[in-house]
């Protein structure tokens, strides 16, 4: 990859295209990025421009191939530019890419969710998951008509300004980054999150009737991966049915990547709302929010809590979805599990090896790295590991020996089903060869 130190960030002379485009980015875009992680402010030194995408892969504007972990952040479950999702988009756009009016795919995509997922009934296509947790949220209240909200500290629930309390991601790093209920972004007014009570993951809260909804990612990805401790995810249910409060699973990430039912079938509880983006949609924009048929029954036209969207439903999406969904059969998750307990293991064997502190885990196809002593069970335990100093060097690390980890250390590792038993042993190798030079110094 380069001549330079491996564990240093790469100097910008090191990737001269993808410098002369960050240059140019940071005159456009603020930071030079539509997406803050994006710009290594946790990790130092120059963002790589991504060319071109194929299966396990990603190549960098300056010819740089990478084994890729990232995956567009959960979306490209089976790696990147899959046949079949092509095919399905590009006979999408040979009709036309945007209609505003009714679609075929949206109907096929909505009847597959609730197929699939017990307890949908009916689904609402949004943009981007953002805008999904953000109706999800409108929803819980208008059917309810209460007004509290609680979420767990760590959980990222996209840019929603009631939820930007406490979230893990990208936030989590940021200059405004907060604690308890204090917002988390400029621009969030404190009246904004006055009605978000946030607690600590793995804690069950006592509510009241004041509580609409409590969002939560059932497994949380955005802290790292953090599982639910046992019983936790089932008190949490009965505490909101002893109240009258509604359960929202925040499923962006998790959903259809789990299992074919999502969290509710990989954990045995289920939740009232749901939200979904990233493998629905393909790879392209996409989101969701879906619940039972009374519940939704509140959504116009139906009922008096709004949702419009001129993209949402978009016949490129939904086409991209519907091609990744059919494909997610018992033997592809079976497949993801055991490349990612492979990869989880493997890493912990060979960080640990080197005398480094590490957690490595695997929830299903999800993967987690910390470098910490101890399990990590809540944001507070993944702040500290995040802060232990170490991640820097091992992204580089693992950088120049062609791995592209996600930039933050609060990011998830999404191996793909277009990942091999030979890229993971190729990913174990590099991290024992990283890990010892990091010890070394």
């Amino acid at each position: 990859m380069t001549d330079n130190d491996p564990i240093a960030p790469a100097p910008a002379g090191s990737l001269p295209e993808s410098a002369g485009l960050f240059d140019r980015a940071k005159r456009v875009l603020p930071g030079g990025v539509n997406s803050p992680v994006r710009a290594f402010g946790s990790v130092g030194g120059t963002p790589y421009f991504v060319a071109k995408a194929e299966g396990a892969h990603i190549w960098d504007e300056d010819g740089n191939r990478y084994l890729d972990y990232v995956q567009s952040y959960g979306a490209s479950i089976l790696g990147h530019a899959d046949p079949a999702v092509l095919a399905a988009v590009h006979a999408a756009a040979d009709l036309g890419t945007s209609y505003g009016a009714p679609t075929r795919n949206e109907v096929e995509l909505a009847e597959l969710v609730a197929e699939r997922v017990p307890g949908i009934e009916m689904l609402r296509m949004t943009s981007s998951g953002t805008e999904a947790a953000t109706s999800a949220i409108r929803l819980a209240r208008g059917a309810t008509g209460r007004d509290g909200i609680v979420k767990f500290a760590g959980n990222y629930h996209g840019h929603v300004d009631s939820l930007l309390v406490s979230a893990g991601s990208a936030v989590a790093t940021g200059p405004e980054s907060s604690v308890g209920g204090v917002p988390a972004s400029a621009g969030v007014t404190e009246g904004t999150v006055a009605q978000t009570r946030v607690v600590d993951y793995n804690t069950v809260p006592t509510l009241d009737e004041s509580i609409a909804v409590v969002a939560i990612e059932p497994i949380a990805a955005n802290m790292g991966v953090v599982g639910p401790e046992p019983g936790f995810l089932e008190a949490v249910r009965a505490e909101c049915d002893r109240v009258g409060a509604l359960l929202l699973f925040d499923e962006v990430i998790t959903g259809f990547r789990l299992a074919s039912g999502g969290a509710a079938e990989f954990t045995g509880v289920q939740p009232d709302v749901w939200c979904f983006g990233k493998v629905i949609g393909g790879g392209l924009p996409v989101g969701a929010f879906g619940a039972s048929r009374e519940v939704m029954s509140s959504v116009s036209p139906l009922g008096p809590v709004f949702h419009g969207g001129t993209l949402s439903g978009n016949p490129l999406a939904t086409a991209a979805g519907l091609a990744a969904i059919r494909q997610l059969d018992a033997a592809a998750y079976e497949r993801l599990n055991g490349l990612a307990a492979r990869l989880a293991d493997g890493l912990g064997e060979a960080i640990g090896g080197a005398g480094l502190p590490v957690q490595a885990l695997s929830i299903g196809p999800l993967v987690g790295l910390f470098f910490a002593d101890a399990p990590v069970r809540n944001f507070a335990d993944a702040t500290a590991a995040a802060q232990s100093g170490w991640f820097p060097g091992f992204f580089h690390g693992m950088l120049a020996e062609g791995i592209a980890l996600a930039p933050g250390p609060y990011e998830a590792l999404f191996p793909s089903l277009a990942h091999t038993d030979a890229d993971i042993d190729q990913t174990v190798e590099a991290a024992a060869r990283v890990a010892a030079r990091l010890a070394a110094r």
